[in-house]
């Protein structure tokens, strides 16, 4: 493992980039329990990142030391096949904004975080940083892959060109508080949970979820996916994306099961087997990451069930 200088300055100036998401907003948690005092956060309101006018000004502005570029155009499976050049148009935009004016305004370390669906639908399990560039993508989400990818090689031409420690981390499915529960925008996961939890609430005698529930899925809580990020950021200084997961998987049909226990279903579980199931199994090779000395610390099952109840708890106020 090629190794980062070692722990960030607390007291540098830190642009999270997305820091009201999923991602962003445990990475800015995480960053303020260890002690960062000045980070940067714009919602998309106060800062277009398609803008590209809008973003220079903004570095030119804040000048920050350290970036980790979070923000992202995110869906489940409809959305992705549904609006491609959305995904990947949008991406790409904010992603080459972001990278050209950190490079210009001297961001010294800055960590691209991009999706486990960079990799081939085929890709042998579980998938290694080298499968990358390997074979065809999994064709309901190849526009946003295609976006991260970019991302990551524009990382590696920093890195070529002007020898910066510039990383890109590849999580797993994650899922946690502040999550998009939408049922036409969200991941599977939080898609199951207000499922289940709108079916027990309305006495539903089933739940019919897509597919046939055979896939296998990673999921990473949220918290260890920020906790891994700053671990990456001061331990790891190399060009190929790093894998962040558990490095164990379970079917989509499990997830359910687990998730209707924790939500109190106990109605038929369907499943429709003329919807797209997708990649056929998605598992992450984590060695890497482990070797670098990061672990993760939260069960998948005690992770749903924490996130169920924030679920319940903000229902009003969530992404829907």
């Amino acid at each position: 493992m090629p190794q980062a200088s070692g722990s960030l300055d607390r007291t540098a100036s830190f642009f999270v980039a997305g820091h009201r998401g999923l991602v962003g907003s445990a990475i800015w948690r995480k960053l303020e329990a260890a002690g960062f005092d000045r980070l940067i956060g714009r919602s998309s309101r106060e800062l277009d990142l398609r803008d590209r006018v809008a973003v220079s000004e903004f570095f030119a502005e804040t000048k920050p030391r350290y970036v980790v570029l979070a923000a992202a155009k995110v869906g489940g499976i409809l959305a992705n096949s549904t609006y491609p050049v959305d995904f990947l148009s949008e991406n790409l935009r904010i992603q080459v904004n972001v990278l050209d004016s950190a490079l210009e305004h001297g961001v010294e370390r800055l960590l691209f975080l991009g999706s486990s669906c960079i990799y081939p639908k085929l890709a042998p399990q579980p998938i290694k940083e080298e499968y990358l560039l390997t074979g065809h993508l999994e064709p309901t989400n190849d526009a946003y892959a295609i976006a991260k990818i970019a991302g990551i090689l524009q990382i590696q031409a920093v890195r070529r060109q002007y020898g910066l420690p510039w990383i890109s981390a590849m999580p797993t499915n994650l899922y946690g508080p502040g999550d998009n529960f939408s049922p036409q925008g969200s991941h599977v996961l939080p898609a199951l949970i207000r499922r289940f939890d709108e079916a027990r609430r309305g006495g539903a005698e089933s739940v019919t979820n897509w597919g046939t529930g055979s896939p296998r899925r990673e999921f990473l809580h949220v918290d260890d996916m920020a906790s891994a990020c700053l671990h990456l950021l001061e331990n790891y200084d190399g060009p190929d994306q790093v894998n962040v997961g558990t490095g164990e998987d379970s079917t989509i049909r499990e997830i359910a099961e687990i998730v209707a226990d924790e939500v109190g279903y106990d109605g038929r579980i369907e499943w429709d087997s003329t919807k797209p199931d997708g990649t056929p199994r998605k598992l992450l090779d984590v060695t890497k990451l482990r070797r670098s000395g990061w672990e993760p610390t939260i069960g998948l099952r005690d992770g749903i069930a924490s996130t169920v109840q924030w679920y319940r708890e903000h229902v009003n106020t969530v992404r829907t």
